[in-house]
């Protein structure tokens, strides 16, 4: 296993495509009508701003993948890469999201889950995630939590402790 990276994909539920295509082409719908009706050109040129401000935000934090090497655990998202080194991981397992998490400031579908959310019983966390099902909790040494989500989440889990454990 010495030098191999493992990656799985994130993959979207039934719900999060859903709300990804309503509210995308809501948004978009609204950006048309707004340029037909505009008679400011500051109007239009507001809401494009907006627009692609929300599209920004979606693109820098939506998870694409969970990959894992030597050195780290890795949240691959279409503009950046979250990087966790192994040597601060304390803890990881399986852990789905409750249905009582509450979003702090984050999405709750839109292109996954991905913000803050807290339970009671976890307390707050950042998640990256596409399915609750897919879920595991990645406890650091300092403290904070991560819920991160791919495709075979136990194999993930299972890799992680075997790295960290070493």
């Amino acid at each position: 296993m010495k030098g191999t990276t493992i990656k799985q994909r994130v993959e979207l539920s039934s719900y999060c495509w859903i709300i990804t295509s309503l509210t995308t082409a809501f948004i978009c719908g609204m950006f048309i009508c707004c340029l037909k009706i505009a008679d400011n050109d500051i109007a239009v040129w507001l809401w494009g701003v907006a627009v692609a401000v929300l599209f920004l935000s979606a693109l820098c934090y939506m998870p694409l993948s969970i990959s894992l090497d030597n050195e780290s655990l890795n949240i691959n998202r279409s503009l950046k890469i979250k990087s966790i080194p192994l040597t601060e991981i304390a803890e990881v397992r399986l852990c789905p999201p409750t249905m009582g998490a509450k979003r702090i400031c984050g999405s709750g579908g839109w292109f996954g889950w991905y913000g803050w959310f807290s339970e009671k019983d976890l307390g707050k966390y950042f998640a990256y995630y596409g399915k609750a099902s897919d879920c595991f909790l990645v406890t650091l040494k300092n403290g904070k939590k991560y819920m991160l989500g791919c495709k075979d989440a136990p194999e993930m889990v299972n890799e992680i402790n075997e790295k960290i454990n070493q």
